[in-house]
């Protein structure tokens, strides 16, 4: 997840690894993401899922039969045709530029009702993420999955915000774990409209940021009736949408 590097003075330092990923289903190549290594596998079943790519449970998700680096097979059906281009994503953005609010309603219903959460609990819940990865390198973004009561489920890290969330996503796919309704999802940085598309599609009703949220990413949580809250640090929170929801 970290390779040292000399800095100027010759004191050693570590770095978070970055490298590409070509996501392959049933042999073909689909898309290509830039990625801290780990938990491809997550990674690969997430992005699927995010873009309502999957028509049907997952068979199996792994490296190529010829062990061919930095590839993940998935044996799935899939709900549609890719357009043309495919997607090919970067760390920084993901699939930029794609999201519409009527594109996501095609694969993300209104969501539930979901749990009501204390509002000091919600403000505390990036205290609770685990990132050993961000503590070595300051390079990595992390997601976590808790429940209502602000217990950490499962957390991920990598270079890009989205892959992070994605790992947690298809983590919670391959364990029959989705949707995401009694849950709450928790995000390191600022919270872009793409956040919070994967999470409306995983049907998680309560996403929470250390950071800012676009005005994009609060419109889209009202259209779905998510619970956005941002600038969760020292013991404060703000609630964009879905204020129902916080106790």
């Amino acid at each position: 997840m970290h390779a040292p590097v000399v800095r100027d003075g010759g004191v050693a330092d570590r770095v978070a690894v970055e490298e590409p990923l070509e996501i392959r289903v049933g042999g073909e190549a689909l898309a290509v993401t830039m990625r801290t290594p780990g938990h491809d596998e997550e990674l690969a079943v997430g992005f699927l899922h995010g873009e309502g790519l999957l028509a049907g449970p997952v068979r199996s998700a792994g490296p190529t039969p010829d062990l061919v680096a930095n590839v993940v097979d998935v044996d799935a059906e899939l709900a549609r045709r890719p357009t043309a281009r495919r997607f090919y994503t970067s760390s920084s953005c993901g699939v930029c530029g794609r999201g519409a609010l009527d594109e996501v309603a095609v694969h993300a219903d209104p969501l539930p009702a979901g749990p009501v959460v204390e509002r000091a609990l919600l403000a505390a819940l990036p205290d609770r993420l685990q990132q050993p990865g961000f503590a070595v390198t300051g390079g990595l973004h992390a997601t976590g999955l808790f429940d209502a009561s602000g217990t950490l489920l499962c957390v991920r890290e990598d270079v890009g915000r989205h892959n992070a969330m994605d790992k947690v996503v298809g983590r919670a796919l391959l364990d029959g774990g989705l949707p995401l309704h009694r849950r709450v999802l928790c995000v390191s940085g600022r919270l872009s409209f793409e956040l919070v598309q994967k999470a409306a599609v995983a049907g998680c009703p309560v996403l929470v940021g250390v950071g800012a949220p676009s005005s994009l990413a609060v419109e889209l949580a009202a259209d779905r009736g998510m619970t956005l809250c941002g600038f969760a640090r020292r013991g404060r929170v703000n609630v964009y949408t879905g204020a129902e929801r916080v106790a």
